[in-house]
């Protein structure tokens, strides 16, 4: 069976990853064009709906630019779930995400970066700020609807969500070894 692919349509791409528009239902600004009013959903949905599904893949076979950024975003679940696990309350579990979304963090062309086979060096220094404020948007948007899926109604950790927490998608994660 193969792995869940992005559906979502886009205009601009920065390097190789696609500038996906998001909803907007932060106060974090950045590059993400707006979504459209009749549109149902963006990448983060679509990242947090096949995450659970997409997380046993050990390979996944790119067919676009969308494709990198969902795998971004379901990298960086993975880094939030692996922090909410050990959150009590939902308001710890927002600090975290918080937390995480503002510590720093690489980008494809740095050594760190742990897929920078797949992705693009951004070409300038402008396309690289670009870049970096995308992925923070990404961070942030995430975290916030993270937050509202693991606790949700009763403000108790979800175990169906939080059991994912120690899979690791593709072999792969955003955070060094040990963290």
């Amino acid at each position: 069976m193969p792995a869940y692919h992005s559906n979502l349509q886009f205009a601009k791409s920065i390097a190789n990853m696609g500038l996906m528009p998001l909803k907007s239902t932060s106060k974090v600004r950045g590059p993400a064009p707006k979504l459209p009013p009749n549109a149902e959903q963006d990448v983060i949905d679509e990242a947090i709906y096949f995450y659970r599904a997409n997380i046993f893949f050990r390979n996944y076979e790119i067919n676009s630019d969308a494709d990198r950024t969902l795998i971004y975003v379901t990298l960086y679940i993975q880094e939030c779930l692996k922090k909410l696990a050990r959150a009590q309350t939902k308001e710890q579990g927002k600090k975290e995400m918080y937390t995480l979304a503002v510590a720093a963090f690489d980008i494809p062309g740095d050594p760190g970066f742990p897929l920078n086979a797949m992705y693009a060096k951004p070409q300038t220094r402008q396309e690289a700020d670009q870049m970096k404020s995308y992925m923070q948007q990404i961070r942030h948007e995430t975290g916030e609807r993270l937050v509202e899926k693991v606790y949700g109604s009763d403000n108790k950790l979800n175990k169906w969500w939080i059991c994912y927490s120690k899979r690791r998608f593709m072999e792969k994660s955003l955070s060094a070894p040990g963290k």
